[in-house]
């Protein structure tokens, strides 16, 4: 009963490193770029389709230190990642891909490590997803009039955009590139 025991603990970790098939290698780790002052992206070459990653972060103005990292994976594999209010493209073949979502520093705070999906994609459109993340700090009254003594809240969402929302957070947001971290 001993030995059971003391392997609990190693369970549970590897149970919270699991991540869904359409990510990625849990270890890998991005470092990322803000490239400023861009041109608006290029439709898809011929025979390609586009999926564009944009990151939404909420966060209280006194929150110097909550940007997160997030990961995208494409069919198993990561393709890039964003932080802050950011976006990236990865060209794709047409067909079906499964697309993954995953904060890089997983917080005691979140519900869930990772968000999947899948779509269809066609040569020559572009698809839209978003990932938001949302602080939420809090006094000693916290949510629906609680007494918690204060602290804070971690919420992530994956999500399709519209065309319209798309081009608009592409215009308005700031492009990113990435590179894994060695």
């Amino acid at each position: 009963m001993l030995l059971c025991a003391s392997l609990l603990p190693a369970v549970q970790a590897k149970a919270k490193t699991t991540l869904p098939d359409a990510c990625g290698d849990d270890s890998v780790q991005f470092d990322v770029t803000t490239k400023k002052n861009q041109p608006v992206p290029a439709p898809p070459p011929a025979g390609k389709a586009q999926i564009v990653f944009v990151e939404t972060m909420n966060k209280p103005p006194i929150c110097l230190k909550c940007d997160m990292t997030a990961r995208y994976g494409i069919d198993g594999s990561w393709v890039g990642s964003n932080k802050g209010s950011s976006y990236f493209i990865v060209e794709v073949d047409p067909g079906v891909h499964h697309l993954c979502v995953s904060p890089e520093n997983r917080s005691r705070l979140l519900q869930k490590d990772a968000e999947v999906t899948s779509v269809t994609t066609e040569a020559g459109k572009t698809y839209y997803y978003e990932a938001t993340i949302t602080y939420a700090v809090y006094g000693t009254n916290g949510p629906e009039g609680t007494s918690t003594g204060g602290g804070a809240s971690l919420s992530f969402v994956f999500s399709q955009l519209s065309e319209d929302e798309g081009k608009y957070r592409v215009k308005a947001w700031t492009p990113v590139s990435s590179k894994p971290k060695k």
